[in-house]
């Protein structure tokens, strides 16, 4: 991992295309722009952290749903 000390204002360059601006500093918080081609996908890392979990809880739930569904059906079928 590479650390880099940026101040307000200051800002780095990933490769040719990406410049990650340091905005504004204040007590706990740092505000960042981001230049980049619109083709690169930006996402904060807890958003799509929430979103693969979930995905992983819907699938449960799927599996758990359709095999209650399935053992419903099997007792109706045997009334």
């Amino acid at each position: 991992m590479l650390v880099i000390k940026r101040k307000e204002s200051e800002s780095i360059l990933i490769g040719d295309d990406i410049e990650i601006i340091i905005s504004e500093i204040s007590q706990d918080k740092v505000k960042i722009a981001i230049n980049a081609p619109k083709d690169v996908k930006i996402t904060r890392k807890e958003l799509a952290e929430t979103c693969e979990f979930n995905k992983s809880a819907s699938e449960k739930i799927s599996r758990i749903s359709l095999s209650s569904l399935r053992d419903s059906l099997r007792n109706a079928d045997k009334r």
